[in-house]
């Protein structure tokens, strides 16, 4: 099975993104992908660098956006991997990825379960953790065990994806540098993201997807407060090793095939 993952930046608007988001997933499903992957919250900027009300007015579209992504799905004929702002009711909003199947269906959601609240990342202020659990998610190329950028630094959920019986794990992501930090803090920083990915793949014998957003967002005037976003979005196979990798830059469609080896389901990737 042939994925991509697509790592891009924000572009000053949503309807800009969606414009650049779209092209890609035509180039890629052009190119062979049954699955293509997108970064988390890939619609708008990553606006929990701070805490302020006016963008739970996002999450006032979800069902626009769930229409707007299924018809993208449907036209292309992929399995697609969003993730994007839910609100459920008055004061009662997630982080959610939906997947949808390559007739434009839903396959499923998850809600996002652990929610960061660090400088630059203050997601406690918009999302409540997530209340479906750690379910895979059937589909034609199989179950896919999706989980969101904060939850890749947790053994527990990689391991329950994987005894319910996801056969690979994917993790739309948006993480990055501050400026300010030295190249040896960055460095570390780094190796420790793409590790604790292998590990999972490793410990539960099933290959990771990991696609996370590039490009310096700020919400300040202040050009040294903000978050650089590392790009490196990258594929592992099931021994961890690295299969794909993105630099840290550039926008790219990122593509990695996923051989059948066994008609056994555990074994199908």
């Amino acid at each position: 099975m042939k994925t991509a993952l697509i790592q891009q930046a924000y572009h000053d608007t949503k309807a800009k993104t969606l414009q650049v988001t779209v092209e890609k997933i035509k180039e890629a499903a052009q190119n062979g992908a049954a699955l293509i992957v997108l970064q988390e919250l890939h619609q708008t900027e990553y606006f929990c660098q701070s805490e302020d009300t006016k963008f739970f007015a996002y999450a006032n579209d979800f069902e626009k956006d769930i229409d707007f992504w299924s018809q993208v799905a449907k036209a292309h004929e992929v399995i697609l991997v969003t993730s994007l702002f839910e609100k459920r009711t008055a004061g009662l909003y997630h982080n959610t990825a939906v997947v949808f199947e390559k007739d434009g269906s839903v396959a499923g959601k998850y809600r996002k379960m652990h929610i960061p609240d660090d400088p630059g990342f203050y997601e406690k202020f918009y999302f409540t953790p997530g209340d479906l659990g750690f379910e895979p998610i059937e589909t034609s190329v199989g179950k896919l065990g999706v989980l969101i950028c904060w939850d890749q630094w947790y053994p527990e959920a990689a391991r329950i994806m994987a005894l319910k019986g996801a056969e690979l794990l994917i993790y739309p992501t948006a993480i990055g540098w501050f400026d300010e930090d030295s190249s040896e803090e960055k460095s570390r920083q780094l190796e420790s993201w793409i590790t604790i990915q292998r590990s999972h793949a490793i410990a539960n014998g099933i290959p990771v997807l990991s696609c996370n957003r590039v490009g310096f967002e700020s919400d300040s005037a202040d050009v040294m407060d903000g978050t650089r976003f590392w790009g490196n979005s990258f594929v592992c196979g099931a021994q961890g090793e690295i299969l794909v990798q993105a630099d840290e830059k550039n926008e790219t469609i990122l593509y990695a095939c996923l051989l059948y080896t066994s008609p056994s389901p555990r074994d199908k990737f």
